[in-house]
């Protein structure tokens, strides 16, 4: 069964069929002449895989997101960027990442952080002269920042298909998301500097206290979030909820910019949204269901315990498994197939496996920005008006410091685990 899975899905993806049609079909069809089942346990399967209360977190989260850019906040954090160092060289690179860190709060989603203020900076940073290239670059890597720092909605996915808090994985992905800003911060500004990008006088402190108050609301999101998932007022997913109220009332009554047809927008680019994600998660349980019952979890397991059972060694391997993952399938569909098989591996070895999925998430992160996948590079090409393998030349310094930031997590967990040890220490 399982050759006539891989088969089937292997071919569907080289004649250019959607991922999550490759892997729906390629499951049925094993399903159907392999193992003589009965098709009507498809739409159960898929239907099973999508009736979770957990997983409502998604469409609430995206929803959030969606109202908070439309609403005026996006803007806003962009100015305070702007404000604090804007103004010196390589100014509106630095603007980028550090919005990518603002806005990931907001949107948890790469390829929405990406065009949500890449429409904004990547004709501001072209018009102040910086390369179009260099500045789709730029954009498609800090957008990638969105799935690792909260809310992030893979990290939601990860914590339902492995049974792991999702609070927690909040709190992990604060430290390896803020690493990657500042890694990404210090190579744009060595670039910059050495092609003399952007420098201008620097904003007052009038400026930037004005600029500070006008973002605030956007800031405090994910201290109301975290703080209200930690006081134990409300649940993850009821937390989106509350997102959603938050971000409509500041749009609506406090910024004043989220007008009746931009909440119709919102909602409708939401729905589109969360049914493409919710489909790829019912065809991605379809195809690990196929994996079960070939115990190919299992033979994957013990060969690799094989190969050695120390876990510096195996979360090396697990790495560049992952990095590859990442290149050629969709983040959604990488976690719900592989969690199931990765985690057991891990916790046996004594892994943490909050440590471990935010690990796994910065890996599909990295695939975000690479070849020939890279949805966060087709976003940030199209809003630049350029060629996306024009854009790849200008992406391997960014790229590289990205992988230098996951080698150094792999191996210090710390940066992830600190802050649950500090709440579990109260």
């Amino acid at each position: 069964m399982s050759i006539v899975l891989f088969l089937i899905t292997l071919v569907l993806m080289l004649i250019g069929a959607p991922i999550a049609v490759s892997l729906g079909l390629g499951a049925a069809s094993a399903l159907f002449f392999v193992g003589n089942m009965n098709l009507l346990i498809v739409p159960q399967r898929m239907f099973g895989a999508m009736d979770s209360f957990p997983l409502m977190a998604i469409p609430f989260f995206i929803l959030a997101g969606n109202l908070m850019a439309v609403g005026g906040i996006s803007r806003r954090l962009i100015d305070f960027a702007s404000t604090l160092v804007g103004r010196m060289h390589g100014g509106l690179t630095i603007v980028s990442i550090l919005a990518g860190i603002f806005f990931a709060a907001i949107s948890g989603s790469g390829a929405a952080a990406t065009a949500a203020l890449g429409t904004i900076l990547i004709p501001s940073m072209v018009k102040k002269g910086y390369n179009r290239e260099f500045s789709a670059s730029v954009q498609a890597c800090s957008g990638a920042i969105g799935i690792v720092i909260p809310p992030s909605i893979p990290l939601v996915l990860y914590g339902i298909s492995g049974n792991v808090s999702i609070g927690d994985l909040f709190l992990g992905g604060f430290g390896p998301g803020i690493l990657i800003g500042i890694a990404l911060i210090i190579v744009g500004y060595v670039i910059s500097r050495k092609e003399g990008y952007g420098k201008e006088e620097p904003a007052t402190p009038k400026e930037i206290l004005s600029a500070f108050k006008d973002s605030l609301w956007g800031l405090l999101m994910p201290v109301i979030i975290l703080g209200g998932i930690y006081g134990s007022i409300f649940t993850p997913t009821e937390a989106a909820v509350v997102a959603v109220v938050y971000g409509y009332i500041v749009g609506s009554f406090v910024y004043r910019e989220l007008t009746w047809k931009k909440l119709q927008e919102s909602l409708a680019s939401s729905v589109i949204t969360t049914a493409i994600i919710m489909f790829i998660i019912g065809c991605a349980a379809l195809f690990a269901l196929v994996l079960t019952r070939e115990q190919i979890p299992q033979d994957i397991a013990v060969w690799l315990l094989g190969i050695s059972r120390n876990p510096l060694v195996i979360l090396a391997i697990v790495n560049v498994f992952l990095l590859l993952v990442g290149m050629v399938m969709e983040t959604a569909a990488a976690i719900i197939i592989l969690t199931p098989i990765l985690v057991p591996i891990i916790m046996a070895l004594g892994i943490d496996p909050v440590h471990f999925g935010v690990l796994m998430i910065v890996n599909l992160g990295i695939g975000l920005v690479t070849p020939p996948v890279g949805i966060n590079l087709y976003v940030a090409a199209n809003i630049a008006g350029t060629r996306m393998d024009l854009i790849i030349k200008r992406l391997w310094p960014f790229l590289l410091a990205m992988i230098v930031v996951l080698i150094i997590i792999t191996y210090i967990p710390q940066i992830t685990l600190w802050p649950l040890e500090m709440i579990k220490s109260f």
